[in-house]
């Protein structure tokens, strides 16, 4: 049985918005970089959507996460990083407050989100990790990243 816990666990980069962490599952992401980039904004698009990066001569657009999820706008300073995602065949930057570590969840240390409770819709809600007695909220990236504002 010890082989089948092994084998449906998961590995999840964990990151910082203001005091909160978010994991996302560690096979998403292509690289992490510091934000010492130019970010050249687009016009026309929503506040979260910050513009776009040139990395190594692809363009990538970058989202505020803090903005996508209603808090405050990004300030950056030395921990700031930008979590560069692969959704299908779509390249992305998420911009983060901090990169914690990676952690390892089972079954055991996970909760779906129909077992959570709220008021708030949990659109962007894959689950919550309970390592070590934290919360660590799991986002679904698919959910983050497609753009349902475009019908507007």
């Amino acid at each position: 049985m010890a082989d089948q816990n092994t084998t449906d666990a998961r590995r999840y980069l964990v990151f910082r918005l203001e005091n909160d962490e978010y994991g996302i599952e560690i096979d998403k992401i292509s690289t992490i970089i510091e934000k010492d980039m130019d970010i050249t904004r687009v016009p026309k698009q929503p506040a979260f959507v910050k513009g776009v990066i040139n990395l190594r001569g692809e363009i990538i657009p970058v989202l505020s996460l803090r903005l996508k999820f209603g808090l405050d706008d990004d300030v950056y300073n030395e921990d700031t990083r930008i979590i560069i995602i692969k959704v299908d065949d779509l390249s992305i930057g998420l911009i983060v407050d901090s990169v914690a570590e990676v952690v390892l969840l089972d079954d055991e240390t996970t909760e779906s989100v129909s077992n959570i409770a709220g008021e708030r819709p949990l659109e962007y809600l894959k689950g919550v990790g309970k390592p070590d007695g934290r919360i660590i909220t799991l986002l679904d990236l698919e959910k983050i990243v497609m753009p349902e504002e475009a019908a507007t």
